[in-house]
Formats: C-alpha cells, sequence, structure tokens
C-alpha cells in the first residue's frame, strides 16, 4: 500500500495560595508600618501548569461522568453523522481534489459524492467537510531544517471560508517533517477555538525517529504522539467550551502507528483511525482489516483516491455500496483524495 501524497503546502479555576502574615511580636511605630507590612508579605508563586493539569483532570472526570450517563458529550458529530471530506489544498493541483479543479467544478463534484452517500446509507446525516493539508512536508529543508511549512495566513482564511460557504467541517491536516507535534499544533490552537474546525496528523510524515527527510521513508507515531495531540484538543474544548473535537489520524502500514492499545481516548476528542492507502479494492480492504479492524482506537476513516485508486490493472473507485457493504466496521469518515 503507497500514499500518493504530494509535498506543497468548568473553565480552569485559579488556585491561589493566600499568605499568611507571621505573628507580631512587637507593634511596629506608625512610620514604620506600611514598609514593615509590604517586606513581610511574599507574593505566593502559582504554578500554572499545575493549575491547568488540575482543572484537565477535573474537566475529563466531567466529561467522563456525562459521557457514561448520555453515550457521549453534547455536540459530539460522530457517531451520529458520516463525515465525507475532500482532501488536498486549494493552492495545489497536486495534493487532492480540493485544489485540483476550479473551485465550482470542484464543489459541483462534492454536491454528487455528498448525495451518492446520502443514497446509499439515508439512515445517517453526511455532513460535508475540507480537509486541508495546513502544515506540509516539504524535500527542502527550510531555514530551521525541519522539512515543513505552513500555509500562509490568507490560504487559511479562503480555505475557511470556503468551508463556511459549504456549511462544512474543515480539517487541518499538519505534517510534522522533522519537526514534533508540540511545536506545530500550537500554531493552529487559535484556528482550532472554531467549533467547526478538527484537525488531522499524519504519520507518513513525521520523521524525527527516522533521522531522514520526508519522502525518503515512511514516518511514524507511537501513542504518545496521538495522547499529545488528544491532550491538546481536550485543553482546548475546556477551556473555550466547545463540543468535541475530532482528531484523525493517517495510517496504511503497521509502522505509521506503534503501541495502539497504549492510545488513551477522552470524550472531548473523537479518534478516526483513516486507512489512507491507495491501490486496487482488495488491497485496501485488506490493510483496513489489518491496521483498522484489527487494531481498533475509536472510530473508523477510509480514504478514496482519484486519480491512483484506478492506476492498478483491472482496478475501479470503490463506491459507497461497497464500501458500506465491504468494510467492518463501516466506517464513519470518508476521504476523497
Amino acid at each position: 500500500m503507497f500514499s500518493s501524497k504530494v509535498f506543497g503546502p468548568l473553565a480552569a479555576c485559579a488556585l491561589l495560595a493566600a499568605a499568611a502574615l507571621p505573628a507580631c511580636q512587637n507593634r511596629p511605630i506608625e512610620g514604620e508600618k506600611a514598609a514593615t507590612e509590604a517586606a513581610a508579605v511574599t507574593p505566593a508563586v502559582v504554578d500554572t501548569i499545575k493549575i491547568k493539569r488540575l482543572a484537565m483532570q477535573r474537566d475529563s472526570v466531567k466529561a467522563d461522568s456525562i459521557a457514561r450517563k448520555m453515550g457521549q458529550l453534547p455536540g459530539a458529530i460522530l457517531p451520529g453523522h458520516r463525515i465525507v471530506a475532500f482532501y488536498g489544498n486549494i493552492r495545489s493541483k497536486g495534493m487532492g481534489i480540493l485544489g485540483r479543479e476550479p473551485k465550482a467544478q470542484m464543489m459541483r463534484k462534492f454536491d454528487k459524492v455528498l448525495a451518492e452517500w446520502q443514497a446509499a446509507d439515508p439512515s445517517l446525516p453526511v455532513m460535508p467537510a475540507l480537509h486541508s493539508v495546513t502544515i506540509t512536508a516539504q524535500g527542502a529543508a527550510g531555514s530551521d531544517g525541519k522539512y515543513r511549512l505552513m500555509n500562509s495566513k490568507s490560504t487559511i482564511e479562503e480555505t475557511r471560508a470556503w468551508a463556511k460557504e459549504k456549511n462544512a467541517l474543515l480539517f487541518m491536516d499538519v505534517q510534522v517533517g522533522l519537526s514534533d507535534l508540540p511545536h506545530e499544533l500550537p500554531k493552529l490552537e487559535e484556528y482550532l477555538k472554531d467549533p467547526t474546525i478538527h484537525l488531522g496528523i499524519d504519520p507518513e510524515f513525521a520523521m524525527q525517529t527516522k533521522g531522514v527527510r520526508p519522502g525518503k521513508k515512511i514516518g511514524t507515531y507511537d501513542a504518545k504522539d496521538v495522547n499529545y495531540a488528544i491532550n491538546f484538543l481536550a485543553r482546548i474544548v475546556s477551556e473555550n467550551h466547545l463540543p468535541p473535537k475530532i482528531l484523525m489520524v493517517h495510517r496504511f502500514t503497521q509502522g505509521m502507528l506503534t503501541n495502539y492499545k497504549n492510545i488513551k481516548l477522552d470524550p472531548r476528542v473523537q479518534v478516526v483511525m483513516d486507512m489512507d492507502g491507495w491501490g486496487n479494492p482488495t488491497l485496501k480492504k485488506d490493510s483496513f482489516k489489518a491496521y483498522v479492524e484489527k487494531q481498533p482506537v475509536q472510530y473508523a476513516g477510509f480514504k478514496l483516491f482519484y486519480e491512483y485508486d484506478i492506476k492498478p490493472k483491472g482496478s475501479h473507485l470503490m463506491t459507497p455500496k461497497e464500501v458500506l457493504t465491504e468494510l467492518n466496521p463501516v466506517p464513519l469518515y470518508i476521504q476523497y483524495q
């Protein structure tokens, strides 16, 4: 299985310790009182990191309690919808359908695909999404040697406008190159405060443990990396009183995700493992079985490639009916590249 990506583009309560004045043995004379009191009072040191950690733990316990009673948190998109997304970058023809065709033509195709999925399974509402590669692995090192580049603010805002125009979700996808999630995800925090914006992370281009530039080898994430992303999103949800976020993780090989059993789910974040590889239907279904069905995390996703799924001899782009009837579990996230 190969990937065809092309390089391019509730809140925390303040816990303040009260400073105690020492017992006075001798009453100071009036003129010295102010100076003596100022010297006696030592400002308490506020451990903001500890405060945030305690708030996260409290919010997580509350979320767990609500989820146990209701099955999920209010506003959760999954499993009550099926997300159908167009993937790519609006500035790149080579990264996927999102930027390959003129906007109007692409949107007409998107409408047709959405209608096909709704007709294939009328029981589940289809929710459109644009999945935009926002931080993109690069073939060139860049000034800091990290082999990745973030979209300009204008590109991000234009993509965001397209999604709002379509009443669609927006996924911001991250390819870290030789950087890592703790350095890259904070760049997106202001955008992720929008309840309609969600996150995707791509192990294929996470090269830190490989020590080579993107494209030379297939990269990898460990459960600890996924957990970092989950905790990052959960904090944003709690601090901004948002409905649950979705975290989509690409995968099409065994090595792209290690120690999946150690992934710690949080009701504030819904995790989708997306089988992201191209080939003929048999190969795609086998990969889905190996890396999604047999190594489940939470929700299932499946990717379809307009250009590359049809390349193998005798191959074809799988139809909604085929995906719905031939994959188990049935994917709730569908992505077209």
